[in-house]
């Protein structure tokens, strides 16, 4: 028997392959924290979740997950608002943000609506904005600090810990958590 129960990647999207099958193999759960996955390495990730629990979240901290469920309800409620993304990241960050591709897919929103700024040392910034005629709502997550992508690791652990084979993801995870009832 293994004393490990789980293996957590921050690494790249290549890391995968070098642990994923051994990992799988023994029943190791895997937690994917890499933020740009092509499609074939998501096909890899489920292939491996047929053997153990394989969670993946282009971003791990849970404010940005609640932003994502937040936004997918607003715009089921207004499906033809206008939509636009805007994500802030340091000035080193090369390409758009995983996490704001991510978004637009949920959303069924074009690239062309993803607004990247590269400024600083920001860590992370999402802001959806909903623009209904005469006014407007915003959905912001901001993170502060690195530790936020910790926190969000330690939360999917507690909530994979006991889950059988399978993929999952953030969504997953939190909507036991909500009151499906619609109710407030």
């Amino acid at each position: 028997m293994h004393t490990v129960d789980f293996i957590i990647d921050f690494s790249s999207s290549t890391g995968i392959y070098s642990y994923g099958k051994a990992a799988a193999s023994r029943g190791v759960k895997i937690i994917s924290a890499i933020s740009h996955y092509q499609k074939e390495d998501i096909a890899f990730l489920k292939k491996l979740a047929k053997e153990t629990t394989v969670f993946w979240s282009p971003n791990i901290t849970l404010g940005v997950n609640f932003l994502l469920l937040a936004s997918k309800s607003l715009k089921k409620i207004a499906p033809y608002v206008d939509i636009e993304v805007v994500e802030e990241h340091f000035k080193q960050k090369q390409g758009v943000s995983g996490t704001a591709v991510k978004i637009a897919e949920a959303l069924e929103l074009k690239s062309s609506k993803i607004n990247s700024i590269r400024a600083g040392g920001i860590v992370g910034k999402h802001e959806i904005i909903f623009g209904f005629p005469y006014q407007t709502v915003r959905l912001v997550h901001e993170s502060i600090s690195r530790e936020a992508f910790g926190t969000g690791v330690l939360f999917a652990a507690h909530n994979l810990i006991n889950k059988g084979k399978g993929y999952y993801n953030y969504e997953d995870i939190l909507s036991p958590y909500f009151n499906s009832t619609g109710k407030m």
